[in-house]
């Protein structure tokens, strides 16, 4: 962590005009930022950490931050915040934490459902994020919410075309596996490991009887890692090939 969180949102836009005169709304996402972190669920938790004396000195030494405004200021100013600025801003902050270009990171999609929504009546239909995650770091690199799960593959393929994969591999669930959500990692010039599941009934018949054929087994690659979960003791053993000659999809162009 260093004090050059606050300059990556610098630039956040804003739904009118603020001077800052109280405090800088890269201040108050700072704040924000740094209590998710601790561990903080809301803002009246971020609140009371944030003005905690030993926290306070804290946030004025290393991040230059001299005064934390009451909890209705926070929120307040959070409200003036674009969520799609903060997305943008945030990732830039996470990608200052990616490792040199020649070390490939894996970047996870996945789209969960927030459980509170699902019996809300005020709303049409339960609240589904799609998350963008680098699994070396534990960090979430950007999010996009949508309707409902239905929504979920244009979705994923929006947040495909902001984030900067390049050189990383994406992976991804069998709902998201899809020559559209294929092509636009590609064009990153990014790798991807989608699985195949019923969705693609003929490709995923066609690998299985590829992989269950022991004379072409035995020219892949393989990786076996022996696992104990829940009481049982697992062995998961991974198989690897980059011939695809002998798939019809790509002989007809439609992979």
């Amino acid at each position: 962590m260093n004090n050059g969180i606050t300059e990556y949102f610098e630039d956040i836009e804003l739904y009118e005009e603020y001077d800052g005169y109280f405090c800088s709304i890269p201040d108050i996402i700072t704040i924000a930022i740094l209590g998710s972190i601790c561990g903080l669920r809301n803002i009246n938790q971020i609140h009371q950490w944030a003005t905690n004396d030993r926290v306070s000195e804290f946030l004025k030494e290393k991040f230059g931050i001299d005064h934390v405004p009451c909890y209705y200021w926070i929120l307040s100013l959070l409200k003036y915040v674009k969520p799609e600025s903060l997305n943008r801003c945030f990732a830039d902050w996470v990608y200052s934490f990616m490792p040199e270009k020649s070390k490939s990171m894996t970047i996870s999609l996945d789209g969960k459902t927030v459980c509170s929504t699902l019996k809300m009546s005020k709303i049409e239909s339960p609240l589904h994020i799609i998350s963008a995650q680098v699994c070396e770091l534990g960090l979430t690199l950007a999010q996009r919410s949508t309707d409902d799960k239905s929504n979920e593959i244009p979705a994923v393929q929006e947040l495909l075309k902001e984030l900067k994969i390049k050189g990383n591999i994406v992976v991804a669930d069998a709902l998201n596996c899809q020559k559209e959500t294929a092509e636009i990692i590609v064009k990153q010039k990014a790798d991807y490991l989608l699985c195949v599941k019923d969705n693609h009934p003929n490709l995923k018949k066609d690998i299985e009887d590829y992989v269950q054929d022991s004379s072409l087994r035995d020219t892949m690659q393989t990786v076996s890692r022996t696992e104990k979960n829940r009481g049982r003791v697992e062995t998961r053993t991974a198989y690897v090939t980059t011939d695809i000659n002998w798939l019809e999809q790509k002989k007809s162009g439609k992979i």
